[in-house]
């Protein structure tokens, strides 16, 4: 059975001050997404689904994607806030 990771990355960092998910935390430079999909390809994974916001696909793609396309399937979905269906906002 093939399983997909599906990677909530569309966050503003409006109280971090930049995109979190992205900066480098580990010892060698590891981003948090690094050691997810790492720790998914582990265990398994085949395919990875990053739900980000448009405006900064190029970037994350050459950032993040790239890493890990030669290991594991990779797509993107964008999150759009524009388009919610009726009687829903944005927070």
């Amino acid at each position: 059975m093939n399983s997909t990771l599906l990677v909530l990355a569309a966050g503003m960092g409006s109280r971090y001050g930049g995109l979190k998910q992205m900066d480098p935390m580990g010892p060698n430079g590891e981003s948090v997404l690094d050691y997810s999909v790492y720790d998914a390809i582990r265990a398994g994974f085949t395919r990875v689904v990053f739900i980000i916001r448009e405006d900064f696909a190029e970037l994350f793609k050459q950032a993040v994607g790239s890493k890990f396309s030669s290991k594991i399937e990779v797509d993107y979905v964008f999150q759009k806030l524009d388009d919610l269906p009726a009687g829903f906002s944005v927070p």
